[in-house]
């Protein structure tokens, strides 16, 4: 668990909400410690006397079913919350039985303790329907829906099957009792919900066509998919194979595998919302373990110099062998011992750049000014995703 590593940044930003799609926890059973920590952070950096500017216009009953008293946490008089986090579980930290019939997540612990909202669960085994949850701000109508971790086959094979079904708001102008399905009409009215869809899955990277969620299952009319699972940090939005949406797909905020694409660099996002329009700024972490890989091919022909290659009739090629690995891992250490330099010089160039925004905006509302320029205007929807 991480969220140390973006949590100042959604102070600082002000962001309006967090999103998490999956895996807040490594283990399906956090320990003691990790869980005390969790709450500890989430204490320090969510809770507050500020008010929430988001409203929910949606069943809230029927969207926070695993809450205590079926209700967003920050509308709870007993509790004071300034930054809501909204999650969906992943793989690792999905519910289980543990000693008794009911399946619990460990996100069923913060939510009963009102530190997290969690979303997106599905207790039918044959079939799936996701209800979005209205966020409004302002003008600004956001429709958020959820798809906890499933087994990729079963959920594939619903999908084949058309056994998954996305429910959509009525209209804008009232709140939610009712949806209407995907494959109804709208009445000819202009969409006037900005549609994110969080879920966490395996994408269609070779896997196997049966073993995935293909891109081209989502529906045509989301606006943004926050794909989780996906360890390697692709935050920038890419246009889908279908075109009519983007996916970003914001990675593991800390290394926990060793593989190729554990070592890109690690982002968060701050996502800006105004009516349909929308903008994602990548914010690298600075507080990440270097990670650095490579490979090594040790077979005749395939190094990269000639001196490189190892004689197998040479009687010391066990000794030239871990002399030449030796000296390859080294390069590898001195490299991750740069990015960690560079890590903290990003972190301290960034301190500073937040220190002198907070000087210029007492004289001058650069806020304003920068949304003018891009034509938003306010008010804006900000999420950290």
């Amino acid at each position: 668990f991480s969220p140390r590593h973006p949590s100042p940044h959604m102070i600082k930003k002000k962001c309006d909400m967090v999103l998490f799609a999956g895996d807040l926890f490594h283990e399906n059973k956090p320990s003691r410690r990790t869980l005390h920590k969790t709450m500890t952070i989430i204490r320090k950096y969510c809770m507050g006397s500020n008010p929430v500017q988001i409203q929910i216009v949606s069943n809230q009953e029927q969207n926070f079913k695993r809450s205590l008293h079926g209700r967003v946490n920050y509308e709870d008089e007993f509790y004071s919350v300034d930054l809501p986090i909204f999650a969906i579980h992943g793989n690792h930290d999905d519910p289980t039985r543990d000693g008794g019939t009911e399946m619990l997540a460990a996100l069923d612990l913060l939510s009963i303790s009102n530190f997290v909202n969690y979303f997106g669960r599905q207790d039918e085994v044959d079939k799936v329907e996701v209800s979005p949850i209205l966020l409004r701000k302002g003008s600004t109508n956001v429709a958020l829906y959820g798809m906890g971790s499933m087994r990729d086959e079963r959920l594939n094979r619903m999908w084949q099957g058309k056994k998954v079904r996305f429910l959509r708001p009525e209209n804008v102008n009232s709140p939610l009792d009712g949806t209407n399905d995907e494959d109804e009409a709208n009445n000819g009215q202009e969409n006037t919900w900005f549609n994110i869809f969080a879920l966490h899955q395996n994408r269609d990277t070779g896997r196997g066509a049966k073993n995935c969620v293909h891109e081209s299952m989502i529906p045509e009319w989301m606006d943004l998919v926050v794909w989780g699972h996906e360890h390697e940090c692709r935050i920038v939005p890419d246009e889908s194979l279908v075109g009519t949406f983007r996916i970003t797909q914001p990675g593991s905020s800390v290394a926990t595998s060793l593989v190729q694409g554990e070592a890109v660099r690690k982002h968060i996002g701050l996502l800006d919302i105004r009516g349909c329009q929308f903008r994602l700024k990548p914010i690298p972490l600075s507080m990440v373990r270097a990670f650095a890989t490579g490979e090594v091919s040790l077979g005749r022909g395939n190094a990269m110099n000639a001196e490189d290659e190892l004689d197998p009739d040479d009687p010391k090629v066990e000794e030239n062998m871990m002399e030449y690995l030796s000296a390859h891992v080294s390069r590898l250490i001195d490299d991750a011992r740069e990015q960690g330099k560079n890590l903290r010089e990003d972190a301290l160039v960034e301190a500073n750049k937040a220190l002198q925004r907070k000087r210029h905006r007492r004289n001058h509302n650069e806020d304003d000014e920068e949304m003018g320029e891009m034509g938003l205007g306010k008010p804006m929807f900000t999420i950290k995703c």
